[in-house]
């Protein structure tokens, strides 16, 4: 919804970026969500966690007083940044592995350790919390999990051998990181 009030008119998005002059070397505006993809969304939110100052500058502006109860809260920031963290090695490997123009498969071994590390640490991280949204965060991840998990159990012996071979035949990393869930 900000996004869209600050892309709307020309005036708004001159206004937006006038806030970020002096203060950053370029001025951006925010990106809109694109709904094939769920890495535009945490684009969408790290974006605007960085325009948090320059957002927050805009809307105590007088000619947009009408929308200041669009602003976030500093609760709503932290959320916020906490999807960010969780998300980023999801985005990292997605991003890796799509840009890579060779075969990868001796990566799915490094890839799947990383992301369950990563969510068992959260898990962990969250587990006695209780704040409301850190609880929530908790079961998401919880139920995320075991869908993660879904996606290795299909691996049989005779998928998983090439697998290890694909793996030991990296010549950077060989066995160093063989270890399944």
């Amino acid at each position: 919804m900000l996004a869209i009030l600050i892309t709307l008119t020309p005036g708004r998005r001159n206004e937006f970026i006038d806030c970020q002059k002096a203060k950053v070397p370029i001025a951006l505006l925010p990106i809109m969500d694109v709904m094939t993809r769920w890495n535009s969304t945490l684009e969408l939110f790290n974006r605007a966690y960085r325009f948090r100052v320059f957002t927050h500058e805009l809307l105590m502006n007088s000619k947009c007083s009408e929308y200041q109860p669009l602003f976030t809260t500093q609760e709503e920031w932290n959320i916020d940044k906490y999807v960010i963290e969780v998300l980023r090695p999801f985005r990292y490997w997605t991003v890796r592995m799509s840009k890579r123009h060779v075969v990868t498969l001796h990566l799915i071994v490094t890839v799947s350790n990383d992301m369950f590390d990563h969510m068992d640490g959260v898990m962990r991280a969250l587990a006695n919390k209780k704040t409301q949204w850190k609880e929530t965060s908790y079961f998401a991840v919880t139920f995320a999990r075991p869908k993660l998990s879904k996606y290795h159990a299909e691996v049989t012996a005779t998928t998983f051998m090439p697998l290890i071979s694909a793996h030991i035949l990296d010549r950077f990393r060989k066995c160093s990181s063989m270890k399944w869930p």
